[in-house]
């Protein structure tokens, strides 16, 4: 445990900074995931139909750019949008739609911009507030991002991923104590999505605390099987808890997962090979 314990700092950056990256992508939080249903091919003639016999709804034009970005299609998506604004350019949820597209295209420039005229429109619209926030907390800015979901949780919001990503800032900051108690109150919320879980697991590791951290990995994998990020971190609290055939197999199922995940190759070298 003493070795542990030497690794622990290191082995919690490692984690943590992995978990900052996997937050962006898939999962529950991830904004706009594919849908080839609403995405399809059939839907989008269909919203197309419709904005040919009436080429003045900003809400078809509203309706099929989600379509465009569901399915993938993100230019078209964006041309939609900015269609739909010029027919109505009063629409927030039209604005905050549109940078959910931009974020997937990398502009985040653009998406804090249309974030930010959502707000100017509707200023309680806290799913704004929740997506300029969380591109504040990828750069770094946690002053603006912590005022962002402050913003949201003053309102005694119900919204998981303002809690979520306040917890993250926390954790990134090594108020790992604070940090729990937010990732809680998202898991309250939304008991469903593994990434808290994953989240407040890595944070009782921070806080030496693996059997909790044990408790909510295993939780976080049932959720996701595919989460490289929460197998390794399982794997590396039954290290911490002197498991090292159940650590290895974590270790592994990682590694089948993500190749490249760092912190199960570093386990696997110091748990031994199977």
């Amino acid at each position: 445990m003493c070795r542990m314990r030497k690794l622990l700092p290191f082995a919690t950056l490692l984690c943590l900074s992995a978990l900052l990256a996997a937050c962006n992508t898939g999962g529950v939080y991830n904004d706009v995931p594919i849908d080839t249903s609403a995405g399809s091919s059939t839907n989008i003639a269909s919203l197309t139909a419709v904005i040919e016999s009436n080429p003045s709804d900003a809400h078809a034009y509203s309706t099929r750019g989600i379509a465009y970005g569901k399915a993938g299609k993100l230019d078209q998506a964006v041309e939609d949008f900015n269609r739909a604004l010029q027919l109505d350019p009063q629409s927030y949820q039209t604005y905050a739609n549109r940078a959910l597209v931009y974020r997937r295209l990398d502009r985040n420039d653009l998406a804090v911009a249309d974030y930010t005229r959502a707000i100017n429109i509707k200023p309680d619209y806290d799913v704004a507030y929740v997506g300029r926030g969380n591109i504040y907390r990828q750069q770094g800015n946690f002053s603006a991002a912590l005022a962002d979901f402050n913003s949201v949780i003053s309102r005694d919001s119900s919204d998981a991923r303002a809690f979520y990503n306040r917890g993250l800032i926390f954790q990134a900051q090594n108020q790992n104590n604070r940090a729990i108690e937010d990732f809680a109150t998202a898991i309250g919320l939304n008991p469903k999505a593994a990434a808290p879980y994953t989240a407040r697991g890595i944070a009782y590791i921070a806080v030496n605390d693996p059997t909790a951290a044990f408790s909510d990995l295993s939780m976080a994998v049932n959720l996701d099987r595919n989460s490289a990020i929460a197998w390794a971190n399982r794997g590396l609290a039954l290290e911490m808890l002197g498991n090292q055939k159940d650590a290895r197999r974590n270790y592994s199922k990682a590694i089948t997962l993500d190749n490249s995940n760092k912190l199960a190759r570093e386990g696997i070298g110091r748990v031994g090979q199977s």
